[in-house]
């Protein structure tokens, strides 16, 4: 207690504060010798010393403690015992102060905590890359950034650059390797590098396709026993086998591969199994996939697998096998949960809002996907097998039924059933697929909005539009946002022709679903009933945007731009239509109308002699280009157009005339008389045939020409007598009306009149005088007057067919208008217009691909 003093009022109680032991004072340590001598010790201490070191920091000043004074400390860096007094002076009784603040200062320096007064740090030692040390280093760093490279560029679609990157760091491996052993560290190679290095050079051989060097440096690996997991590797070459279709070395290396990693995992094992079952089903050995499949479903059962087995039993043909691996399928847990824990079942706001959240994340797509790919290949395989399990489809269906019933796929019995009615509709039994539709009007709404669909459709294709109809307003009852109940719906106003109506049903159908095709295509067509051009331009558009190759489309598109004048787009949108289907005869018909509707001949030739080429048919093809040769003046060519249409329309005989007409107009009058003689002995009382044999056979000076005038008169007696008959039943039903209302008693005296009388001679001069007329050879195909005038103006000469009595003498023009024949026939011949001419100009889309509504 002697060394314990008590504070007097009158003194510091603050003194000493700024006191500094010397021992603190670090920039002095440079020089202390004892302290560096320490730090190159082993241990880092000084070992302990009895005497005062002089010129150290200390100077060998004792220290003493509150308990009294104590002998020096050993260390030149020694640390004073706390609460020391130094000098005799008692320690005030506080906490230390802080390091490095003093109110004076001491030894002139001031607080540098960072020691930036002691200058930039030395220079670090600079390596030495000449060792070898250094240089193998430097070359393993970059053979795994040429690894790195070589991956990545893979990954960017680079497959050839990735193989040269792969190459590269090879080569570079093998240097690493060969400098390894001229410094003597071969013992230290890097295994891992090499075996990166051959593993990624064989990845980038098989994905450029260069199989056998996969497989080679494949080979290299496995044979090598220094490198882990070799099994693994032959999963590989397997795969590469697989590619090739070397099917038996494939199986081989799999079945290696089984047995060699049999500590791998269990997944590794089964996809190694299914791989396996999929080469046995390649090389259509069914029942040894089979029997890997089931091995499969007894240790880890998935749908794909279940769905494997069914298909490799339905190729076999054992009902009983199919049977039980559809049980395994349908038995088959998803591991997902129930979809109940998506609606909200509480009033509580953030509940509900952690539901919204996790209504549509990836965990919920996820497994509305596993969900979804797991009921198609229930589905499938039902539909499938169904038809084999039992004698009859329908008992197959019926069982199928009852198993998912049973089942935790509860929900495609109703699917399935529906499955059932469309296989009664493609054996075309109507009656039971309309039977089996009409027992879902009493289930749910989902299943009855789809019965109801199917139904509507089956009787608007049977043409019975008022249940058409009924059955379309029940789906629409039942799921009012069902797409394809408003299609039938507006389908069925479309052929009342309430137009307006049909759209306001498609575009509720596109509202609901917007990549509803069959509603804007239908969509599109009313527009163009009500002609509104541009609107239906605008759905064909946008349709043509979503399919891209659709002939039907296009060819809409095509029509409406015709419509409004612009041949120049309905051309281009034709030609697209030709590059996907580039055999279809009407569209090329129709490009050839509008060439000639644009004066352009050649093009004009060019389409419509493919269109012949590939519908040999179509009359007016075969009228425009015989017109055409008989123009060019080469009736030769012309023939073989108008005996095809004699093929065709064998009742009519202008076609046979103007076969007649083109042998008279290139001299073979020998062929002309027969064809005439031929016509005649068909048609006896065709005048123009007559006409032509008298006139033949008087320039020929054949004894015939008494009998074809005797006949030719008879003909023309014949037909005089008929028309006057005809205007005398006419003149006495006028008479009579007027009579009546006159309210006349008397009796009309009928009029005779004498027969004609008319030598031979006169009835050949007769008949070189008929009235001449031009008749065009394609029917009008516009919809209106306009349209027909358009086409003048822009071809500015229709092509016609001649007349069939034009000389067959060049060098008579006297005769050029003399025994004209109309080559449409008598008026009474020809065949309508009207609905026809409206086929005629949409050939393509009314004829093949339709303005046809698309049912749903």
């Amino acid at each position: 207690m002697e060394n314990v003093h008590l504070s007097e009022e009158d003194e510091d109680l603050y003194s000493g504060y700024n006191n500094f032991n010397p021992a603190f004072y670090s920039e002095e340590l440079e020089n202390d010798e004892g302290f560096q001598q320490a730090l190159r010790t082993s241990h880092g201490r000084r070992p302990l010393m009895t005497a005062q070191l002089p010129g150290t920091a200390i100077g060998g000043r004792p220290l003493a403690s509150s308990f009294g004074s104590r002998v020096p400390l050993a260390s030149s860096a020694g640390r004073p015992v706390t609460g020391a007094v130094q000098d005799g002076a008692p320690r005030p009784m506080t906490s230390i102060r802080a390091a490095g603040y003093s109110s004076t200062m001491m030894r002139g320096s001031t607080f540098d905590a960072l020691g930036q007064h002691r200058g930039p740090a030395p220079p670090l030692e600079e390596k030495n890359e000449d060792t070898p040390e250094e240089k193998i280093k430097i070359l393993e760093k970059r053979v795994n950034d040429l690894i790195e490279e070589s991956c990545m560029a893979h990954s960017n679609g680079a497959s050839q650059l990735a193989l040269e990157k792969a190459k590269e760091a090879r080569r570079k491996e093998q240097a690493l390797v060969r400098q390894r052993e001229q410094s003597g560290t071969a013992d230290h190679m890097n295994l891992d590098l090499t075996y990166s290095v051959l593993l990624n050079l064989a990845n980038q051989y098989e994905n450029n396709e260069m199989y056998p060097e996969a497989l080679n440096t494949y080979q290299v690996i496995v044979k090598n026993k220094m490198f882990n997991n070799p099994g693994l590797l032959k999963v590989n070459m397997a795969n590469i086998y697989f590619k090739q279709k070397n099917y038996p070395k494939a199986i081989k290396f799999y079945r290696m591969a089984f047995d060699q990693i049999f500590n791998a995992p269990k997944e590794m094992r089964i996809k190694i199994m299914q791989n396996i079952g999929v080469v046995f089903v390649r090389m259509g050995q069914y029942s040894d996939a089979a029997m890997s499949f089931e091995h499969i479903m007894r240790e880890s059962p998935n749908i794909k697998t279940g769905f494997n087995l069914t298909l490799c039993n339905y190729a076999t043909g054992d009902r009983e096998r199919m049977k039980k691996a559809f049980q395994k399928l349908i038995s088959v847990p998803l591991g997902i949960d129930d979809e109940d824990k998506y609606i909200p079942a509480t009033d509580d706001t953030n509940t509900n809002m952690v539901i919204d959240a996790i209504k549509n994340d990836k965990l919920y797509q996820m497994e509305r996907d596993v969900k979804a790919q797991a009921e198609k290949y229930i589905m499938t395989a039902a539909k499938l097998i169904a038809p084999a399990i039992e004698t009859s489809f329908a008992s197959g269906f019926d069982w199928c039924v009852d198993m998912m019933k049973a089942s935790q796929y509860i929900e495609l019995a109703n699917d399935l059933e529906i499955n059932k009615a469309i296989t009664y509709l493609r054996q075309k039994d109507f009656n039971q697929a309309v039977e089996t539709l009409k027992t879902f009007e009493k289930k749910d709404s989902r299943v009855k909005s789809a019965a109801a669909t199917n139904l509507s459709f089956i009787y608007f294709l049977e043409k019975d539009y008022e249940q058409a109809d009924r059955y379309a307003d029940l789906a629409m009852n039942a799921n009012r946002y069902n797409p394809a109940a408003l299609i039938n719906k507006g389908n069925t106003v479309f052929i009342k022709q309430d137009y307006e109506k049909a759209a306001e049903f498609f575009k509720e159908a596109l509202k609901n679903d917007s990549s509803c095709t069959e509603g804007l295509y239908n969509l599109g067509l009313t527009y163009k009933r009500l002609n509104r051009l541009q609107d239906a331009l605008d759905c064909f558009l946008k349709l043509n945007a979503i399919l891209r190759n659709s002939a039907q489309v296009m060819h809409q598109i095509a029509d409406l731009y015709d419509q409004m004048d612009d041949p120049h787009q309905a051309i281009e949108w034709l030609m697209q239509v030709i590059s996907v289907t580039p055999t279809d005869p009407h569209v090329l018909a129709k490009l050839g109308k509008l060439h000639n509707n644009e004066g352009e001949k050649s093009q004009a030739l060019h389409y419509y002699s493919e269109s012949f080429r590939y519908f040999p048919s179509n009359i007016n093809v075969i009228t425009w280009l015989g017109a055409y040769y008989i123009e060019a003046k080469f009736c030769e060519n012309a023939i073989q157009y108008f005996e095809r249409a004699t093929l065709i329309q064998p009742t009519q005989v202008k076609w046979q005339l103007m076969v007649a007409s083109c042998y008279r107009r290139i001299g073979n009058y020998q062929k002309a008389l027969e064809t005439y003689q031929n016509i005649n002995r068909k048609f006896p009382d065709n005048v123009e045939c007559l006409h032509f044999l008298v006139r033949l056979c008087t320039d020929m000076g054949l004894k015939e020409v008494q009998d074809y005038a005797i006949k030719l008169k008879k003909v023309e007696k014949a037909k005089e007598i008929r028309e006057q008959r005809v205007r005398s039943g006419r003149e006495s039903s006028s008479r009579g009306r007027r009579g009546s209302r006159e309210g006349s008693a008397g009796v009309s005296t009928p009029v005779l009149t004498s027969p004609m009388k008319s030598s031979i001679t006169e009835d050949v001069k007769a008949v070189s005088q008929p009235e001449s007329k031009l008749i065009s050879p394609l029917l009008d195909s516009g919809r209106d007057s306009s349209n027909s005038s358009r086409g003048e103006r822009r071809s500015g000469k229709n092509i016609s067919l001649p007349a069939s009595n034009e000389p067959y003498e060049s060098s008579s023009p006297k005769e050029l208008d003399a025994d004209y024949v109309d080559p449409l026939g008598p008026p009474t011949e020809r065949p309508k217009t009207g609905a026809k001419r409206v086929v005629e100009d949409n050939e393509f889309a009314d004829e093949d691909l339709g303005d046809d509504l698309l049912p749903e």
